[in-house]
């Protein structure tokens, strides 16, 4: 009896169809089952049909974002790696991605094995200053976060209550965040 690992299942939300076959291809020869969405509607017919180990979402879909995708599929399978793939990266979308559950976050371009990377990356990324990407520099999402936290933070001039109410954040939880040392930039 053979004892071979069923590959890893993974959705693949994309609205640029030449790049998702590519990706698809590529991923596929990587040993990753790819179910491909090229809208919201589709994924999320397929996030109710299969449970997915991994999910690679475009954030910007023709008339919509994926960051409406995060809970369904995090609901779906609480230990699902989610990467946000966009062509139009900020840190407050990174911020607002994470909130939702994201686990990474990358700019395109992208190839498949940054995007890969990208996905299965643990502390390993989290820990890095930065990430080169297509040629570009990215923060990682700590430093996305410390760099978002510490804007609102001057723009409130200096009023942890103000900046946790406009971050979403509890009042404690903004403090301990402050408290940590600021990742290196």
């Amino acid at each position: 009896m053979s004892m071979n690992k069923k590959p890893e299942q993974l959705l693949l939300v994309e609205d640029d169809e030449a790049f998702a076959r590519v990706l698809c291809r590529a991923l596929d020869r990587r040993g990753f089952e790819v179910r491909y969405a090229p809208d919201l509607n589709f994924a999320l017919q397929l996030i109710e049909q299969d449970r997915f180990d991994l999910a690679i979402l475009d954030l910007n879909l023709g008339g919509g974002t994926s960051m409406e995708l995060i809970k369904p599929i995090k609901e779906s399978n609480p230990e699902i790696r989610t990467l946000i793939l966009t062509g139009y990266a900020s840190i407050a979308t990174a911020v607002e991605a994470i909130k939702l559950g994201a686990d990474n976050y990358l700019a395109k371009p992208a190839d498949a094995d940054e995007i890969l990377a990208a996905l299965l990356a643990r502390e390993e990324l989290e820990k890095q200053e930065l990430v080169a990407v297509g040629g570009l520099a990215t923060m990682s999402v700590k430093r996305l976060e410390w760099e978002h936290i510490q804007k609102t933070l001057q723009a409130n001039h200096g009023n942890i209550s103000a900046t946790a109410r406009q971050l979403n954040m509890h009042r404690r939880t903004l403090q301990r965040k402050l408290q940590k040392r600021p990742v290196r930039t």
